[in-house]
């Protein structure tokens, strides 16, 4: 028999490990090459995306950073992560209004911003979007 009667066995475990680790480069590694950018390409922006950027600038930044490029208290929204086929304008919406539980990064809750209007997260949404679009993040299907 020999090492050869194991071979199915071995192979089949090969390939469970293979499949896992090809998941888990795909679920946590990095998309490209973007994300370890510490500089976003910031375009001339719509009236509405301006306005955004100011409002993002006063209540967001501290912790999303300047051009939403992150800090060590939040996340980068200039990060595929966020591109509109996994997080909808909606979910930036309920993010403000009811704050978000920790899921894809490791700086705790979000909590909820009650003094930011529906009307001036609108203007940060499309501050958001237009910073991803300059960067090259577009709307991707999610596949998680």
């Amino acid at each position: 028999m020999g090492i050869w009667a194991n071979a199915p066995k071995y192979a089949i475990v090969a390939l469970l490990l293979g499949g896992a680790g090809l998941w888990a480069w795909r679920t946590f590694g990095r998309v490209d090459s973007r994300e370890t950018s510490m500089a976003a390409v910031v375009p001339e922006l719509s009236a509405q995306a301006a306005s955004g950027k100011q409002t993002f600038d006063a209540v967001c930044a501290a912790c999303h950073g300047e051009n939403a490029l992150g800090t060590d208290k939040g996340p980068p929204l200039v990060h595929d992560i966020y591109n509109p086929g996994h997080h909808s304008d909606e979910a930036f919406f309920v993010a403000a209004k009811l704050g978000v539980r920790q899921h894809h990064w490791p700086y705790g809750n979000m909590p909820p911003q009650p003094g930011v209007t529906q009307n001036e997260v609108a203007e940060i949404v499309q501050y958001i979007r237009e910073l991803q679009v300059a960067n090259g993040i577009i709307t991707r299907r999610h596949s998680m």
